[in-house]
């Protein structure tokens, strides 16, 4: 492996630390992490990657922040290798046993409807500290977000390690060209490991993306996006801490007794760890490799010019999650996509022409429900706006690259043709009967004679589909631990559809396999009553509504937002690995909470021989 580079510094520290407001926008420049390659060749490569303790400065006008990072690094370095070149990875745990947990927690109220959420707001509010977190112990597990390798290798949530040990995983790589990434993901509690910096990029290079010359070296840069709250101290000043709070939806759930919870979601962006950075670029093209790494914030991107113009023609998309998209997709902030719709884990390869912007200053903002880009809007949860700003200076050399008309001649799309399985998964609304107040994953198997139902029947859902058809479904897992379901051929095509009966967007990721968007379907979803947690009247297709494909999601992805009321169809194929792997929303706080399951994938061979059912998934109305 290479040596890593050392880390950027910063300046000194103002005199006093700011009051929450005053943190200033773009005073930091953006830190790059440092590139590991492994040497060249065939020979299966080994290295050893170490989890520590750490201090960083997210922004000059805080004192340092403690944190845990891959090589004392926040976020990690940039692993990248040449597909085909496997690699054997030690993720070493080095956390001190005994070491202060780098997140506080705190549970606050709920306030009334048109009032800026408490959560956006830095500190504590005088709220006590959750001791159980405070408590928790250096407990570790690492995923390659992405990757296709066995499940033994994949970072599965219980085989978390401690301090002292380490997670030996073996990565083929055997992939088209891509950007994975890598993050704690321990049973209960990754939504602070995560927090804490257990986050970094991983980059998979191959001859196809080669022959494209793409800009590269300086000019090719990861811009990891993660939203973070700081504590104060008592005067009311930031003193950087890493501050954990939600928001209280019930305080006493009366069939957990236990408090439920919102998603994560803070004011201040972190840009490669740094609030509000900025980067000096020349006047040419630039390749950003952008991933959404916050717990569960949903970002609406938009690019802004001096005037807070949003700025179009210079922006797009070349790749997503599973790789280089088939062509190029522009990404207009005043045409046909006024915003870059990021969730939490989805992935995107950027080509950025700064050409002719020599001495302008462009801000890539977040923008909130309720208001114009760039401006603050605090009742919808975006407190402030800023991302990061990008200072374009004039460059030695003219920039000669073009934009290809056409990506990816290997790219194929997968039709509905192919042979393939089934299944159906629905995600219920809080406070569906039986499941704590939280949303579930329902997997749901179909019904071949429902004459013997008496409608509502709890865990029975009626869909009807877009054909008129009404099919019946029986739930037949909700939790993790719940019997294994889904067993796959290894080398199968699959049709997943995920039927949404929440009013809220959840990003659905499935390890080992890329998928492809076959359809979103809109579905009427009133007839679910979340008192019984069965259907009352089918859930029916409604043919009012059109809502077609993205243009930027019709490449290889492995995160799908499904927005509420609505059936999202995929298909994939489960190749290249067997092992037990996991599906599940990636908010991190619904994932800890349940919104996860299990499922296999085992030789075809083998699998004739399973007396399970768990390959058996019925056909969605979908």
């Amino acid at each position: 492996m290479t040596e890593i580079i050392e880390r950027i510094t910063e300046g000194d520290p103002k005199e006093r630390t700011p009051a929450p407001g005053e943190l200033t926008p773009y005073v930091a420049s953006l830190p790059v992490p440092p590139v590991l390659r492994p040497d060249s060749g065939n020979v299966l490569r080994e290295t050893e990657i170490v989890l520590h303790p750490t201090w960083v400065r997210m922004h000059p006008q805080l004192p340092p922040t403690l944190m845990w990072g891959y090589e004392g690094l926040v976020p990690g370095p940039t692993i990248e290798v040449r597909r085909g070149q496997r690699i054997r990875i030690a993720w070493t745990n080095r956390i001190p046993k005994g070491s202060e947990y780098p997140v506080t927690a705190v549970e606050v109220p709920a306030r009334p409807p048109g009032v800026p959420p408490a959560t956006t707001e830095p500190g504590r509010g005088g709220v006590k500290p959750n001791e159980d977190v405070a408590a928790l112990p250096a407990w570790s597990v690492t995923h390659l977000h992405g990757a296709q390798t066995g499940g033994g290798n994949d970072g599965w949530a219980d085989n978390a390690v401690g301090s002292g040990d380490a997670q030996l995983s073996e990565y083929p790589n055997d992939h088209q060209a891509v950007q994975w990434w890598y993050h704690d993901h321990a049973m209960n509690i990754t939504r602070w490991n995560v927090m804490a910096g257990l986050y970094g990029t991983y980059l998979v290079r191959d001859e196809e993306e080669e022959a494209l010359h793409l800009p590269y070296g300086e000019r090719e840069i990861p811009l990891l996006l993660a939203d973070r709250n700081l504590d104060t101290d008592e005067d009311g000043r930031l003193n950087g801490r890493l501050l954990h709070k939600t928001i209280v939806v019930d305080p006493a759930n009366p069939e957990t007794g236990k408090p439920v919870t919102l998603p994560f979601a803070g004011p201040y962006t972190t840009v490669n760890g740094r609030i509000w950075p900025y980067a000096d670029v020349e006047d040419g093209w630039y390749r950003f490799r952008l991933v959404n790494a916050s717990n569960a914030r949903i970002y609406e991107l938009v690019l802004l010019d001096e005037d807070d113009q949003p700025v179009s023609g210079i922006v797009h998309q070349i790749g997503s999650d599973g790789g280089l998209l088939p062509r190029p997709v522009a990404i207009d902030f005043d045409g046909a996509l006024p915003t870059l719709t990021a969730a939490p884990a989805e992935r995107f390869d950027l080509l950025v022409d700064f050409r002719g912007l020599a001495g302008r200053r462009l801000r890539l903002v977040n923008k909130g429900p309720g208001q114009p880009a760039g401006v603050p809007d605090p009742v919808g949860g975006v407190r402030y706006p800023a991302v990061m700003e990008f200072r374009v200076r004039e460059g030695c050399d003219d920039d000669t690259f073009e934009l290809p008309e056409v990506l990816s001649g290997s790219f194929r799309r997968i039709t509905h043709d192919v042979a393939h399985g089934h299944r159906l998964i629905v995600l219920t609304p809080p406070g569906t009967k039986g499941a704590g107040g939280h949303p579930e994953i329902w997997e749901m198997a179909e019904v071949e004679d429902p004459s013997g139902i008496v409608f509502p029947a709890e865990g029975i859902i009626q869909v009807t589909g877009p054909d008129g058809t009404t099919r019946t479904y029986r739930r037949t897992a909700r939790t993790f631990n719940d019997g294994l379901g889904f067993t796959i051929a290894e080398g199968s095509h699959e049709q997943w559809s995920f039927l949404n009966l929440a009013p809220i967007t959840h990003p659905m990721h499935i390890h080992l396999a890329d998928f492809q968007a076959l359809g979103r379907d809109p579905y009427v979803v009133s007839g679910f009553d979340q008192a019984v947690g069965g259907t009352r009247t089918p859930i029916a297709f409604n043919p009012d509504v059109t809502v077609p494909l993205a243009p930027n999601e019709l490449g290889y992805k492995d995160v799908y937002r499904v927005p509420g009321g609505q059936m999202l169809r995929i298909m994939g194929k489960f190749d290249g690995a067997y092992g037990r792997f996991m599906y599940h929303c990636h908010f991190l706080e619904h994932e800890d909470m349940g919104m996860m399951r299990p499922f296999v994938v085992m030789p075809a061979e083998a699998l004739k021989f399973d007396h399970g059912g768990g390959h058996h998934g019925g056909h969605p109305a979908g």
